[in-house]
């Protein structure tokens, strides 16, 4: 059985040996909830963090009688580390997500992606008989600013290393800033499994830092994906941090204008109050709001579903309508 911790559970965790350039590599993974529920929702993270940021939220949604399943990206926490800095491509993480949701045993998937996360969601929910049902796009959108990816890509390329893991927490404080109002537990918690031990006695970030070189080439133009939002059919809720630098407000507008989702008025749009890019998916606002996306009318555990009062709070949120 399950063992709680504070407000979430401890999952089971698991790997899976996924193929790709250089051969067969472990993909990790933790899950919650009953292995045969009924449905099955699948938690990918950003490009320099683990799945076990979504502890809290997969407890959460655990708690609703599903099943969480939140892997570790290649090159990351407790996955093995691709062979060459150029394997750390859509495609790797693509192949590597399709042979878990096989490994799981599902048809279908409920999908939650964080940044990096959110693109791969993008990526899988175009492609023909896509297995997800529904998807959440976490500060996340069709048109993605240059100069935050820029930001990032300088980030991950410093070689950082740490005393202890409380200095390494004490980084996260100030870097991850934009991702909320998260408690000290929380900030814990994101510092223990950001961490490794390096080989001076000290710590260092979980992932490969060889991810950072696919940064090398300073990026100039947004990245614009509307060629696969354009193919994207299911039901999809967009969070988007309310100072985000990532993903504009002007591009959400347009993800509700077009595209066969917002046509047949399958698109919403929630703005997440003082947070940037991106929200941590911690906080009981934000959790309720993919609660009720997810199953929408469902009651929650310990109480009704939230009342459209309960929901403005959360942030602002618009609809695509249909024609």
């Amino acid at each position: 059985m399950a063992r709680r911790q504070g407000n979430t559970t401890e999952p089971r965790l698991k790997e899976v040996s996924v193929i790709g350039h250089g051969g067969f590599r472990r993909l990790a993974y933790a899950e919650w909830g009953p292995e045969k529920a009924e449905r099955t929702v699948l938690c990918v993270h950003g490009v320099s963090r683990t799945g076990r940021d979504f502890d809290v939220l997969a407890s959460a949604l655990a708690a609703e009688g599903v099943r969480v399943v939140a892997p570790d990206l290649p090159g990351r926490g407790r996955s093995e580390w691709l062979a060459k800095p150029a394997h750390y491509t859509d495609r790797a993480y693509t192949g590597a997500l399709s042979t878990l949701i096989a490994r799981l045993d599902v048809e279908s998937v409920d999908w939650i992606g964080t940044s990096l996360g959110g693109h791969i969601g993008m990526l899988m929910a175009s492609e023909h008989q896509s297995p997800i049902r529904k998807l959440v796009l976490n500060d996340f959108g069709a048109r993605v600013s240059a100069s935050a990816l820029r930001r990032i890509g300088a980030y991950l390329g410093k070689r950082w290393r740490f005393a202890s893991v409380e200095d390494l927490e004490a980084h996260l404080r100030e870097i991850h800033e934009p991702f909320g109002n998260l408690t000290d537990a929380q900030w814990r918690h994101m510092a223990q499994y950001s961490a490794a031990p390096d080989s001076d006695g000290g710590v260092r970030f979980h992932f490969d830092p060889a991810i950072g070189m696919r940064f090398g080439i300073p990026i100039y133009l947004d990245v614009v994906l509307w060629q696969l939002w354009d193919r994207i059919e299911c039901p999809v809720l967009i969070l988007r941090g309310e100072d985000s630098d990532l993903l504009s407000e002007a591009t959400t507008q347009a993800m509700l204008d077009r595209g066969p989702a917002a046509k047949a008025g399958q698109v919403s749009v929630v703005e997440v109050p003082e947070c940037g890019h991106a929200p941590a998916l911690m906080e009981a606002s934000q959790i309720a709001t993919i609660q009720d996306f997810l199953f929408p009318g469902k009651p929650r555990v310990g109480g009704r579903a939230r009342s459209s009062a309960a929901a403005s709070r959360a942030g602002r949120s618009t609809s695509a309508s249909t024609p």
